[in-house]
């Protein structure tokens, strides 16, 4: 009796075990290997044999990002009767390594079953057009910016920037150079020749900009070409911040501190035109005299007004941020930055959110 109980309680579980194997795969993980880029897309049929004993249909194929597509037998597969699943990959500015899944439903199984691709991109190789993609005249650069990242005050700052001459003959950069005193250029070599690599330097001087935050400035230089081809307009972005040197634990004991309660205020849902004011408080945690140098919001629909500069060891004030929404409308997240001479944090934020709505009538 014992034994027959054993045998019957064993033979759901080996049907349920045999269920999950209705449709059996010549193989469920394909390894593509290496593929180049600019090859294109890949396939691979993933074969399979119905070995149940019904009709079986493939109701759904669900591939693990948009790179991998997929196709699939369609009518229904009778028992012993073979199909396919088709997975496709597409290397395109996807470089190195992958590893997807195709995760696949049918009108049998009781389980969905995991199929997956695998392989490694390598990349195509780089043009001039890929490393400079933008056309000014005769060179090529990488963009008609130079972004000059964060600065300091306390010295200039200097970066190099690609350019390469696409045309055919020599291109050389004449010393008459339009900038703000701040920015300076030069040019190595200072002739380049026809499918010649050179660098432009750009050396920013925060000290002479006297002002922080997020800067924009356009300059002009001057080639030989011909024309307007000669006159190269371009930006100078820069975010100039204080230089506070190193302070050993001693010094940063004694040091202003700005602390700011609740850097954030929602107002939830506005009427367009209505004009809010955010409170926020302002404290110096520290043991000397704290300078707020300057506040700076992200638009003009925000206003912060500032009773004081300065706060002596643990004096509180009150900041009120005006945003006017007239002219907004949907989510709105606006921010003002202050800048003070607290030595650990001297670039400080506060932001206030809103939804505006427009009224009903409009």
């Amino acid at each position: 009796m014992k034994r027959l109980i054993w045998i019957l309680c064993f033979i759901p579980l080996f049907s349920w075990g045999q269920q999950l194997k209705e449709l059996t795969f010549n193989e469920t993980t394909h390894d593509f290997g290496l593929i180049k880029e600019v090859a294109g897309p890949v396939e691979y049929n993933f074969e399979f044999t119905n070995t149940s004993g019904s009709p079986i249909t493939i109701t759904n194929v669900r591939p693990s990002c948009g790179c991998t597509s997929s196709g699939w037998t369609k009518e229904e597969i009778a028992p012993g009767s073979t199909g396919f699943i088709s997975a496709a990959y597409n290397p395109m500015n996807r470089p190195g390594p992958f590893n997807k899944t195709l995760t696949v439903t049918t009108t049998g199984q009781t389980k969905t079953l995991i199929l997956r691709i695998t392989g490694q991109v390598e990349p195509k190789p780089r043009t001039v057009e890929d490393d400079f993609p933008t056309l000014v005249g005769a060179i090529r650069v990488k963009y008609r910016a130079f972004n000059m990242g964060r600065v300091f005050n306390n010295e200039p700052t200097v970066k190099e920037f690609g350019v390469y001459n696409a045309g055919e003959k020599d291109v050389m950069f004449l010393d008459s150079v339009i900038a703000p005193p701040m920015i300076s250029l030069s040019f190595e070599p200072t002739v380049l020749k026809p499918q010649e690599r050179g660098i432009i330097k750009v050396s920013y001087d925060a000290a002479a900009k006297n002002d922080l935050g997020f800067m924009s400035d356009n300059i002009v230089f001057f080639t030989n070409e011909e024309g307007e081809d000669s006159r190269k307009s371009f930006s100078v972005y820069a975010d100039v911040n204080e230089y506070f040197p190193p302070l050993s634990d001693e010094e940063k004991a004694v040091a202003p501190r700005l602390l700011i309660e609740d850097r954030i205020v929602d107002f939830g849902k506005l009427t367009q035109g209505e004009e809010v004011q955010a409170q926020f408080v302002l404290k110096n945690d520290g043991k000397s005299p704290l300078n707020f140098r300057k506040t700076k919001s992200s638009c003009g629909c925000t206003v912060a007004s500032m009773p004081k500069m300065d706060l002596a060891p643990g004096e509180t004030i009150t900041m009120a941020v005006a945003f006017d929404s007239k002219g907004r409308r949907g989510v709105q997240q606006k921010s003002v930055t202050l800048y003070s001479n607290d030595p650990v944090n001297p670039v400080q934020r506060v932001t206030i959110k809103a939804i505006v709505e427009i009224p009903n009538n409009e």
